[in-house]
C-alpha cells in the first residue's frame, strides 16, 4: 500500500539521513503485520517483562487465546473494549487480541479518576473493561455510575517468572479484594478458560483503513476527545519510524517506559518494535532509580521519553559511571524540549560514552504520535526536524487554509498515512480539524504554531491556545521558558498568562530551582536580571513564583492549565 500525494510540493531533500520520500505500507491489520515475524523469528523475544522473556510465538499464542476469550464474551468486529492497564504483557495481548477479532482497543490510563473513566466508557460506548487487580475497586465504582457487563481482572504475578511471581502474590496481591463474579467481574484465568471452546474461525483479516484503536487526547487544552486510529495509521508509523531511525531496529531492544495508553508509548515503543522484529522492554511503573537500573541491566538500543524524564535523569546519580554506548537512538517527544535541556542531556550522553545525541520529534495523537524528527546528521537549534516519509507539512495563516511563506509563523498543518480517522462524537471539531484543501487532500490542522524554513526544517512554537496576549503583543511561553532555563539556578520553568484588567493578560513565571540554589532575594533578582537581558519589556514576567515542583499530566507533560 502506498500513500500518494504527488501534487504536494516538498522543499527539502532526502539527503539528511538518506531517508526515502516514499515507503510501502502493510495492507494487513496491526496483528497480522506483527505476525510476519513468526515466519522468521518465532523464538526471538518480542517482550521482556521484569526479566522474563516472551518470544514472538509465545506472545502470538497468548494473543489468540485472548481473542477467543473476548469472542466468548460477545466481542465482535467494531466492538470497543476499555483497556485500562499500565505497561504489562496482558495490555499487549488485549491490544492485538481485539485486533484479531476486528474489535477496537480503547486504551486509557489506570490512574484516571473515577469520573474520567466514566467519561471514557460513555464516549467510546464500552461494555467490557480490562484492568489489573490493584484497580479493581475503582472500576467497580465506575460501574455504579455507568453500568457495563464484564470486568476482566488480570494480575502482574501471572506474567512473572518464579520466584518473583510468588513474591508478588505474597507481598501485594493477597491483600487485594477478589473479583466478584456476581458483579460481572472475571479473573484472568477464568476469562481465558471461557475461550477454550471457541475456534480460530472467529479471527478476521480486516480492512486496514478501519478503526483499530481509540486513544484519548491528554486534555491539556480544550475538551478531552476520543481519537479514532486505524491499522494503517499504526503500521505506517512503524515503517516511518524505522526509516527515520537510521540504525537497525530489527533485533534491537527498546525501553517501553512511555505508557501504552499514549500514542508515543503504544505507537513507537510497542508497535514499531513489534512490527520490525525487535524487543519491547516493558516498564510498568516509572521511577528514576528503577529506570536507571533497567538501563544498566538490559543495555537497550533505543530509549524515548518526554523532557521531564530526561531532566530527571540528569538530576540523579543512579547512572554515574554507566556505559551507554549501547544506545543507537534517544528520542524526545510529547512536549517541548528546551534548548538548555537538550544541551544538558547531550552532554550527559557524551559523558556516559554514548555516540548519539537526543533527537527531538514532534507529533500529535491525531496522527498517532511522531510525524517529524530531527535527522541523525544535522541539527538546527530549536528545530523539531524534518517530516516523516509520505508526511507533508505546511504552515497556514491561523484560521485559514492560506499557506504562508517560508520563515513566517502560522498553524502547522499536515497530511499523511498516520492521520486519524476523526474524533468520536465531535463532528464540528472533525470539520475544523480535518479540512480538505484546494490541492484535493485532507489536512490536519494541529492547533500548533510553527515555522518552516527553506530546507523543510520545522520549528514548533507552541499551542495556539497557549499564546499570551498582553497589551496587544503576542507572547510565546515556550520561548520564555527557554530563556529562563538558560539561567544556572533554574531547573524547570513554566510560563502562563494571568488575567489583567488593563493589559488583558500579564506574564507569570513558575520556577523550580536547580540543586544547590535556595529561594533568596539574591537568586530571584539574578533570575529577573537574566530575563531583562534576554526578554523584551512587554513580555517580561511580572511575577516569579518559586516551587518545589511543577504539576504534570498523566503522561509527564507540565500541566500548565493547572497552574492557570
Amino acid at each position: 500500500m502506498k500513500f500518494t500525494a504527488d501534487n504536494i510540493a516538498t522543499p527539502w531533500l532526502s539527503s539528511y539521513g538518506e531517508v526515502p520520500f516514499h515507503l510501502d505500507y502493510s495492507e494487513k491489520s496491526m496483528v497480522d503485520t506483527v505476525y510476519e515475524n513468526l515466519k522468521t523469528d518465532p523464538d526471538f523475544p518480542s517482550l521482556i517483562f521484569m526479566g522474563r522473556k516472551i518470544s514472538f510465538s509465545q506472545m502470538a499464542e497468548q494473543i489468540d487465546r485472548v481473542a477467543r476469550s473476548f469472542y466468548a464474551l460477545g466481542v465482535r468486529p467494531g466492538t470497543r473494549v476499555l483497556v485500562c492497564m499500565p505497561n504489562v504483557p496482558q495490555a499487549i495481548y488485549c491490544l492485538y487480541g481485539l485486533n484479531r477479532l476486528g474489535a477496537v482497543a480503547t486504551m486509557v490510563h489506570p490512574l484516571s479518576a473515577v469520573g474520567e473513566l466514566v467519561f471514557y466508557m460513555n464516549e467510546a460506548q464500552c461494555d467490557i473493561a480490562v484492568t489489573l487487580d490493584q484497580f479493581y475497586t475503582k472500576l467497580m465504582e465506575v460501574k455504579q455510575q455507568r453500568p457495563y457487563s464484564h470486568l476482566i481482572i488480570a494480575r502482574v504475578s501471572d506474567e512473572l517468572s518464579w520466584p518473583l511471581s510468588w513474591a508478588q502474590r505474597l507481598t501485594g496481591e493477597r491483600k487485594l479484594p477478589k473479583p466478584d463474579s456476581a458483579q460481572g467481574a472475571i479473573d484472568w484465568k477464568t476469562f481465558l478458560e471461557g475461550g477454550e471452546s471457541v475456534s480460530e474461525d472467529v479471527f478476521v483479516h480486516k480492512d486496514p483503513t478501519q478503526e483499530a484503536v481509540v486513544l484519548f487526547s491528554g486534555g491539556t487544552t480544550g475538551t478531552t476527545k476520543g481519537i479514532r486510529l486505524s491499522d494503517l495509521n499504526f503500521n505506517a508509523l512503524a515503517r516511518q519510524t524505522e526509516a527515520m531511525c537510521h540504525k537497525e531496529v530489527r533485533h534491537s531492544k527498546m525501553l517501553a517506559a512511555m505508557p501504552v495508553f499514549h500514542g508515543f508509548g503504544l505507537g513507537v515503543c510497542i508497535h514499531t518494535l513489534q512490527v520490525c522484529g525487535g524487543t519491547s522492554i516493558l516498564v510498568p511503573r516509572f521511577n528514576v532509580k528503577s529506570y536507571a537500573k533497567l538501563i544498566r541491566r538490559t543495555q537497550p538500543n533505543f530509549i524515548a521519553g518526554v523532557p521531564t524524564l530526561f531532566e530527571a535523569i540528569t538530576r540523579n546519580r543512579y547512572l554515574d559511571g554507566a556505559n551507554l554506548s549501547c544506545l543507537r537512538g534517544v528520542f524526545s517527544g510529547g512536549d517541548s524540549l528546551t534548548i538548555e535541556l537538550k544541551k544538558k542531556f547531550d552532554k550527559f550522553l557524551a559523558d556516559h560514552k554514548a555516540e548519539v545525541r537526543v533527537r527531538e520529534g514532534y507529533g500529535t495523537t491525531e496522527c498517532v504520535t511522531a510525524c517529524c524528527l530531527t535527522p541523525y546528521n544535522k541539527e538546527k537549534e530549536g528545530s523539531i526536524g524534518l517530516p516523516y516519509p509520505d508526511t507533508y507539512f505546511k504552515i497556514c495563516k491561523v484560521g485559514s487554509q492560506e499557506e504562508v511563506p517560508y520563515g513566517e509563523e502560522g498553524e502547522i498543518c499536515l497530511t499523511g498515512p498516520s492521520m486519524m480517522l476523526g474524533y468520536i462524537n465531535h463532528e464540528e471539531e472533525n470539520a475544523s480539524t480535518l479540512q480538505k484543501h484546494a490541492d484535493g487532500h485532507v489536512w490536519l490542522h494541529t492547533g500548533d504554531l510553527g515555522v518552516m524554513d527553506g530546507e523543510g526544517f520545522v520549528y514548533f512554537r507552541q499551542r495556539i491556545k497557549r499564546m499570551i496576549i498582553t497589551s496587544g503583543y503576542n507572547v510565546y511561553p515556550s520561548q520564555l521558558e527557554n530563556i529562563l532555563e538558560g539561567h544556572p539556578a533554574v531547573q524547570r520553568s513554566c510560563v502562563i498568562g494571568v488575567p489583567d484588567p488593563l493589559k488583558m493578560q500579564r506574564v507569570k513565571a513558575f520556577v523550580v530551582l536547580a540543586d544547590g540554589y535556595a529561594d533568596t532575594p539574591e537568586v530571584r533578582e539574578s533570575i529577573m536580571e537574566h530575563c531583562r537581558q534576554h526578554i523584551a519589556k512587554y513580555a517580561m514576567p511580572k511575577e516569579l513564583e518559586i516551587r518545589d515542583s511543577l504539576p504534570t499530566t498523566l503522561v509527564g507533560k507540565v500541566a500548565y492549565t493547572q497552574l492557570q
